[in-house]
């Protein structure tokens, strides 16, 4: 009988949130519309805004048609970059117009599952946390991959650990989940995929302690559109230390 009291307790505890679920896109004429059925399925969302980061590949195309049927879409919003400023600059654009309570990023990929939201938000709707991190390193199935970009991933957690005093094991994660009142008024310089260092040293820093939930991960290829570069590596460390002794 104990094991249901537990959980009955668990579920009293449960606060009612309104989520935004921001989605950075750039040249995902093959997977957006599907992104968004397969968030829009989940039935968690109470908005979801599409950032289009000055698409090229008939993405744009693809998000004008979804506007002109958006009875169907009632909780969409979709926001154009009239040129390409990198992820970090889309996330920073559906950061300031979302008005829910709790902020979530979502690739326009199929890298990330939408079904594990609620995995997510539970710590946050449980009053545990501010701050949810998924990530692919805590068990979850996934895909193996690339083992430089896991090189890079470990390395970059690692020195997030370090610098930080955390115990992380996925800085890098695109599943990254706020109470809004941590992002919304927060400086964020970074314009391209240095976003996840910076945003993860700024929370950090406030004494906030993130939060991590397992989840699953289906990473694709170079050749099937995946964008972060080995380059981005150094860039992101050199970010971790940067943010470790300045604001």
């Amino acid at each position: 009988m104990q094991p249901v009291h537990r959980e009955k307790h668990s579920a009293e505890r449960r606060q009612p949130i309104t989520l935004s679920v921001i989605i950075p896109c750039y040249n995902e004429c093959n997977h957006i519309e599907e992104v968004l059925n397969r968030v829009e399925d989940v039935e968690l969302a109470n908005e979801i805004i599409i950032v289009d980061d000055g698409s090229t590949d008939g993405t744009r195309e693809v998000l004008k048609r979804i506007e002109s049927e958006i009875a169907d879409h009632p909780n969409l919003r979709i926001l154009y970059h009239e040129r390409n400023m990198g992820k970090g600059a889309a996330v920073i654009t559906g950061f300031r117009e979302a008005t829910c309570q709790v902020l979530l990023i979502q690739d326009a990929d199929f890298e990330y599952d939408p079904r594990e939201y609620p995995v997510l938000l539970k710590p946050i709707e449980e009053g545990i946390a501010k701050v949810v991190y998924g990530s692919r390193f805590l068990g979850g199935p996934r895909k193996a991959m690339n083992f430089w970009n896991m090189v890079a991933n470990r390395s970059l957690t690692l020195a997030t650990n370090i610098l930080y005093n955390a115990i992380l094991s996925d800085m890098e994660t695109c599943y990254k989940v706020f109470r809004a009142e941590v992002v919304k008024d927060m400086l964020i310089r970074a314009r391209r995929f240095e976003f996840e260092p910076e945003v993860t040293a700024k929370v950090l820093k406030q004494g906030i302690r993130i939060y991590e939930v397992p989840i699953s991960y289906n990473g694709r290829e170079w050749n099937e559109g995946k964008k972060i570069k080995w380059t981005d590596a150094p860039i992101a460390l050199w970010t971790l230390f940067k943010y470790r002794f300045v604001n």
